[in-house]
Protein backbone atom coordinates (compact mmCIF):
# COMPACT_ATOMS: atom_id res chain seq x y z
CA UNK A 1 0.00 0.00 0.00
CA UNK A 2 1.64 3.54 -0.88
CA UNK A 3 0.46 5.29 1.92
CA UNK A 4 2.36 3.14 4.05
CA UNK A 5 4.92 3.14 1.86
CA UNK A 6 4.80 7.05 2.18
CA UNK A 7 4.59 7.10 5.64
CA UNK A 8 7.90 5.39 6.16
CA UNK A 9 9.55 7.98 3.69
CA UNK A 10 8.30 10.61 6.41
CA UNK A 11 9.99 8.18 9.13
CA UNK A 12 6.33 7.72 10.54
CA UNK A 13 8.06 5.02 12.93
CA UNK A 14 10.86 7.29 14.35
CA UNK A 15 8.58 10.15 14.85
CA UNK A 16 8.91 12.78 17.17
CA UNK A 17 8.38 11.44 20.72
CA UNK A 18 6.40 14.80 21.52
CA UNK A 19 4.10 14.48 18.67
CA UNK A 20 2.66 10.90 19.92
CA UNK A 21 0.43 11.84 22.52
CA UNK A 22 -1.42 14.65 20.02
CA UNK A 23 -2.38 11.22 18.27
CA UNK A 24 -4.92 10.37 20.77
CA UNK A 25 -6.46 13.68 20.59
CA UNK A 26 -10.25 13.29 20.67
CA UNK A 27 -10.94 15.97 17.80
CA UNK A 28 -8.17 14.91 15.62
CA UNK A 29 -8.92 10.35 16.51
CA UNK A 30 -12.49 11.35 15.12
CA UNK A 31 -10.51 12.17 11.33
CA UNK A 32 -10.22 8.45 11.21
CA UNK A 33 -13.15 7.36 10.23
CA UNK A 34 -13.54 11.40 7.82
CA UNK A 35 -12.44 10.11 4.37
CA UNK A 36 -9.95 12.26 2.47
CA UNK A 37 -12.40 12.25 -0.89
CA UNK A 38 -15.68 14.03 0.55
CA UNK A 39 -17.75 11.02 1.46
CA UNK A 40 -17.03 9.48 -2.25
CA UNK A 41 -15.89 6.28 -0.19
CA UNK A 42 -19.60 5.26 0.08
CA UNK A 43 -20.28 6.66 -3.53
CA UNK A 44 -21.00 4.06 -6.54
CA UNK A 45 -17.49 2.23 -7.14
CA UNK A 46 -18.66 2.94 -10.89
CA UNK A 47 -17.72 6.35 -10.41
CA UNK A 48 -15.00 6.27 -7.69
CA UNK A 49 -12.50 3.20 -7.36
CA UNK A 50 -10.05 4.37 -4.78
CA UNK A 51 -7.30 2.29 -4.56
CA UNK A 52 -6.85 2.85 -0.56
CA UNK A 53 -8.77 4.37 1.88
CA UNK A 54 -7.50 7.32 3.16
CA UNK A 55 -8.18 9.51 6.20
CA UNK A 56 -8.28 13.28 7.21
CA UNK A 57 -6.41 12.19 9.87
CA UNK A 58 -4.02 10.54 7.60
CA UNK A 59 -3.77 13.32 5.98
CA UNK A 60 -3.17 15.47 9.26
CA UNK A 61 -0.59 12.98 10.06
CA UNK A 62 1.54 12.68 6.95
CA UNK A 63 0.99 16.71 6.30
CA UNK A 64 2.69 16.89 9.80
CA UNK A 65 5.45 14.25 9.72
CA UNK A 66 6.25 16.37 6.29
CA UNK A 67 6.35 19.72 8.17
CA UNK A 68 9.11 18.38 11.05
CA UNK A 69 10.94 16.62 8.15
CA UNK A 70 11.39 20.23 6.47
CA UNK A 71 11.90 22.52 10.38
CA UNK A 72 12.23 20.27 13.16
CA UNK A 73 9.78 23.04 14.52
CA UNK A 74 7.94 21.60 17.05
CA UNK A 75 4.55 24.28 16.81
CA UNK A 76 4.54 24.27 12.99
CA UNK A 77 4.33 20.29 13.40
CA UNK A 78 1.58 20.17 15.88
CA UNK A 79 -0.17 23.20 14.01
CA UNK A 80 -0.31 20.96 10.70
CA UNK A 81 -1.10 18.28 12.64
CA UNK A 82 -4.86 19.98 13.54
CA UNK A 83 -4.73 21.66 10.44
CA UNK A 84 -8.01 20.14 9.20
CA UNK A 85 -9.73 19.60 12.41
CA UNK A 86 -12.47 21.65 12.02
CA UNK A 87 -13.45 19.46 8.74
CA UNK A 88 -16.73 17.75 8.70
CA UNK A 89 -18.65 14.39 7.79
CA UNK A 90 -18.20 14.21 3.68
CA UNK A 91 -15.67 17.77 3.79
CA UNK A 92 -16.09 19.61 0.83
CA UNK A 93 -19.47 18.59 -0.21
CA UNK A 94 -20.41 20.70 2.40
CA UNK A 95 -19.27 23.47 1.09
CA UNK A 96 -20.87 23.13 -1.89
CA UNK A 97 -23.96 22.19 0.54
CA UNK A 98 -23.20 25.97 1.16
CA UNK A 99 -22.39 26.59 -2.29
CA UNK A 100 -19.29 28.12 -1.52
CA UNK A 101 -17.26 26.59 -4.81
CA UNK A 102 -14.21 28.57 -5.22
CA UNK A 103 -12.84 28.76 -2.01
CA UNK A 104 -14.09 26.12 -0.40
CA UNK A 105 -13.35 26.90 2.49
CA UNK A 106 -17.21 28.04 4.65
CA UNK A 107 -16.47 24.56 7.13
CA UNK A 108 -13.26 26.06 8.55
CA UNK A 109 -15.28 28.52 10.84
CA UNK A 110 -15.38 25.90 13.77
CA UNK A 111 -11.77 25.59 13.96
CA UNK A 112 -11.17 27.29 17.12
CA UNK A 113 -14.10 26.46 19.19
CA UNK A 114 -12.91 22.63 18.46
CA UNK A 115 -9.83 23.30 19.34
CA UNK A 116 -10.17 25.17 22.38
CA UNK A 117 -13.17 22.05 23.52
CA UNK A 118 -10.60 19.46 23.55
CA UNK A 119 -9.76 19.25 27.05
CA UNK A 120 -7.10 16.75 26.44
CA UNK A 121 -5.37 18.81 23.47
CA UNK A 122 -5.19 21.96 25.75
CA UNK A 123 -3.10 19.63 27.92
CA UNK A 124 -0.97 18.48 25.59
CA UNK A 125 -0.02 22.30 24.24
CA UNK A 126 0.64 23.42 27.89
CA UNK A 127 2.71 20.61 28.37
CA UNK A 128 4.61 21.73 25.38
CA UNK A 129 4.61 25.46 26.30
CA UNK A 130 2.47 25.69 22.53
CA UNK A 131 0.36 29.08 22.22
CA UNK A 132 -2.94 27.98 21.06
CA UNK A 133 -3.61 30.41 19.14
CA UNK A 134 -0.85 29.39 17.26
CA UNK A 135 -2.45 26.28 16.46
CA UNK A 136 -5.64 27.91 16.08
CA UNK A 137 -4.24 30.06 13.18
CA UNK A 138 -2.41 27.55 11.31
CA UNK A 139 -2.23 29.85 8.42
CA UNK A 140 0.16 31.98 9.56
CA UNK A 141 2.93 29.49 9.17
CA UNK A 142 3.81 29.45 5.34
CA UNK A 143 5.14 26.16 5.42
CA UNK A 144 2.24 24.64 6.60
CA UNK A 145 -0.57 26.59 4.68
CA UNK A 146 0.36 29.31 1.90
CA UNK A 147 -1.77 30.68 -1.21
CA UNK A 148 -1.47 29.28 -4.30
CA UNK A 149 0.09 28.82 -6.26
CA UNK A 150 2.65 28.94 -4.13
CA UNK A 151 3.36 25.37 -2.38
CA UNK A 152 2.67 24.08 1.64
CA UNK A 153 2.80 21.06 3.43
CA UNK A 154 -0.86 21.06 3.17
CA UNK A 155 -1.15 21.06 -0.69
CA UNK A 156 2.20 18.91 -1.61
CA UNK A 157 0.86 16.54 1.10
CA UNK A 158 -2.59 16.54 -0.96
CA UNK A 159 -1.19 16.13 -4.46
CA UNK A 160 0.32 13.34 -2.89
CA UNK A 161 -2.08 11.38 -1.19
CA UNK A 162 -4.91 11.73 -4.12
CA UNK A 163 -2.04 10.79 -6.91
CA UNK A 164 -1.90 7.50 -4.58
CA UNK A 165 -5.87 7.14 -4.61
CA UNK A 166 -7.43 8.80 -7.06
CA UNK A 167 -5.89 9.82 -10.19
CA UNK A 168 -3.18 6.77 -9.56
CA UNK A 169 -0.51 8.59 -11.51
CA UNK A 170 1.72 8.78 -8.44
CA UNK A 171 4.13 5.58 -7.89
CA UNK A 172 6.80 4.78 -5.17
CA UNK A 173 9.98 5.82 -7.16
CA UNK A 174 7.88 8.90 -7.00
CA UNK A 175 7.34 9.67 -3.53
CA UNK A 176 10.92 8.60 -2.30
CA UNK A 177 12.26 11.10 -5.04
CA UNK A 178 9.66 13.68 -3.71
CA UNK A 179 10.36 13.56 -0.16
CA UNK A 180 14.15 12.85 -0.55
CA UNK A 181 14.29 15.99 -3.07
CA UNK A 182 12.26 18.67 -1.02
CA UNK A 183 13.53 21.99 0.91
CA UNK A 184 12.73 25.07 1.96
CA UNK A 185 13.71 28.31 0.05
CA UNK A 186 12.64 31.70 0.86
CA UNK A 187 10.42 32.72 -2.07
CA UNK A 188 9.59 36.21 -3.85
CA UNK A 189 7.52 37.48 -0.72
CA UNK A 190 10.29 36.71 1.91
CA UNK A 191 8.49 33.70 3.04
CA UNK A 192 9.28 30.42 3.94
CA UNK A 193 7.91 27.72 1.36
CA UNK A 194 8.47 24.55 0.65
CA UNK A 195 10.40 24.00 -2.83
CA UNK A 196 12.72 22.13 -4.31
CA UNK A 197 16.18 21.48 -6.30
CA UNK A 198 15.16 19.18 -9.11
CA UNK A 199 12.63 20.26 -11.95
CA UNK A 200 11.75 16.94 -12.95
CA UNK A 201 10.33 16.40 -9.65
CA UNK A 202 8.24 19.63 -9.93
CA UNK A 203 6.98 19.01 -13.44
CA UNK A 204 5.80 15.57 -12.07
CA UNK A 205 3.89 17.36 -9.01
CA UNK A 206 2.67 19.73 -11.24
CA UNK A 207 1.67 17.00 -13.72
CA UNK A 208 -0.37 14.92 -10.87
CA UNK A 209 -2.01 18.35 -9.66
CA UNK A 210 -3.13 19.23 -13.17
CA UNK A 211 -4.97 16.07 -13.27
CA UNK A 212 -6.68 16.15 -9.55
CA UNK A 213 -7.83 19.62 -11.15
CA UNK A 214 -9.35 17.62 -14.08
CA UNK A 215 -10.94 15.25 -12.35
CA UNK A 216 -12.22 17.68 -9.95
CA UNK A 217 -14.06 19.15 -12.75
CA UNK A 218 -15.69 16.60 -14.27
CA UNK A 219 -19.47 16.05 -15.11
CA UNK A 220 -19.59 13.08 -12.68
CA UNK A 221 -17.68 14.16 -9.87
CA UNK A 222 -19.44 17.49 -9.60
CA UNK A 223 -22.87 15.64 -10.15
CA UNK A 224 -21.60 13.12 -7.18
CA UNK A 225 -20.79 16.04 -5.14
CA UNK A 226 -24.12 17.66 -5.61
CA UNK A 227 -25.81 14.60 -5.05
CA UNK A 228 -24.16 13.94 -1.66
CA UNK A 229 -24.54 17.90 -0.41
CA UNK A 230 -28.60 17.05 -1.39
CA UNK A 231 -28.91 14.44 0.16
CA UNK A 232 -26.96 16.37 3.17
CA UNK A 233 -29.07 19.42 3.20
CA UNK A 234 -32.54 17.30 2.60
CA UNK A 235 -31.41 14.91 6.07
CA UNK A 236 -30.41 18.57 8.37
CA UNK A 237 -33.92 20.05 6.77
CA UNK A 238 -35.92 17.15 7.97
CA UNK A 239 -34.59 16.82 11.45
CA UNK A 240 -32.07 13.35 11.08
CA UNK A 241 -29.69 15.23 11.28
CA UNK A 242 -27.94 18.61 12.87
CA UNK A 243 -25.54 20.95 11.06
CA UNK A 244 -23.44 20.59 14.05
CA UNK A 245 -23.75 17.04 13.54
CA UNK A 246 -21.38 16.64 11.14
CA UNK A 247 -18.35 18.25 13.09
CA UNK A 248 -18.67 16.12 16.17
CA UNK A 249 -19.68 12.57 14.19
CA UNK A 250 -17.50 10.22 11.98
CA UNK A 251 -18.94 9.78 8.20
CA UNK A 252 -19.71 6.17 9.19
CA UNK A 253 -21.71 7.11 12.21
CA UNK A 254 -23.65 9.92 10.02
CA UNK A 255 -24.29 7.55 7.37
CA UNK A 256 -25.52 4.68 9.39
CA UNK A 257 -27.94 7.67 10.89
CA UNK A 258 -29.11 8.18 7.01
CA UNK A 259 -29.33 5.04 5.57
CA UNK A 260 -31.85 3.95 8.81
CA UNK A 261 -33.94 6.65 7.85
CA UNK A 262 -37.86 5.23 6.25
CA UNK A 263 -37.85 8.48 4.59
CA UNK A 264 -38.36 7.44 0.75
CA UNK A 265 -37.47 10.57 -0.79
CA UNK A 266 -33.90 10.44 1.35
CA UNK A 267 -33.54 6.76 0.76
CA UNK A 268 -34.14 6.98 -2.83
CA UNK A 269 -31.67 9.77 -3.26
CA UNK A 270 -28.74 7.51 -0.96
CA UNK A 271 -29.55 4.61 -3.21
CA UNK A 272 -28.27 6.34 -6.74
CA UNK A 273 -25.53 7.68 -4.73
CA UNK A 274 -24.50 4.19 -3.93
CA UNK A 275 -25.27 2.70 -6.95
CA UNK A 276 -25.72 4.79 -9.87
CA UNK A 277 -23.91 3.65 -13.34
CA UNK A 278 -21.12 6.31 -14.69
CA UNK A 279 -22.55 6.15 -18.17
CA UNK A 280 -25.85 7.09 -16.59
CA UNK A 281 -24.83 10.04 -14.68
CA UNK A 282 -26.56 13.13 -16.41
CA UNK A 283 -24.87 16.80 -17.50
CA UNK A 284 -25.20 18.93 -15.31
CA UNK A 285 -24.42 22.91 -14.91
CA UNK A 286 -20.93 23.11 -13.18
CA UNK A 287 -19.94 26.14 -11.21
CA UNK A 288 -16.81 28.10 -10.76
CA UNK A 289 -15.03 25.63 -9.22
CA UNK A 290 -11.91 26.23 -7.29
CA UNK A 291 -8.62 25.68 -9.73
CA UNK A 292 -5.87 24.34 -8.27
CA UNK A 293 -2.90 26.26 -10.02
CA UNK A 294 0.17 25.22 -8.64
CA UNK A 295 3.66 26.31 -9.56
CA UNK A 296 6.35 25.42 -6.58
CA UNK A 297 9.82 26.63 -6.64
CA UNK A 298 12.97 24.88 -7.80
CA UNK A 299 16.36 26.02 -5.93
CA UNK A 300 14.62 28.86 -4.93
CA UNK A 301 12.84 30.53 -8.26
CA UNK A 302 9.49 29.78 -9.25
CA UNK A 303 8.92 27.30 -11.92
CA UNK A 304 7.27 28.67 -15.26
Amino acid sequence: MLLKYYLEQLDYNDMPFFLKKYLKCPSLVRLMSVGYFCGMDFASKSVYNFDEYISRFDHSLTTSLLTYKVTNDKTMTVAALFHDVATPCFSHVIDYMNEDYEKQESTEELTEDIIKNDKYLLKCLKEDNIDVDNIINFKNFSIVDNDRPKCCADRLDGVILTGIAWTKNVTKDDIKKIINDVRVFKNEDNEDEIGFNNRDIVSKIIDVSESIDLYCHTNEDNYMMHLLANITKLSIDKGYITYDDLYSLNEVELFNILKKSTDKELLDKINLFENINIDSIPKIAIPNIKVRVLKPLVNGKRYN
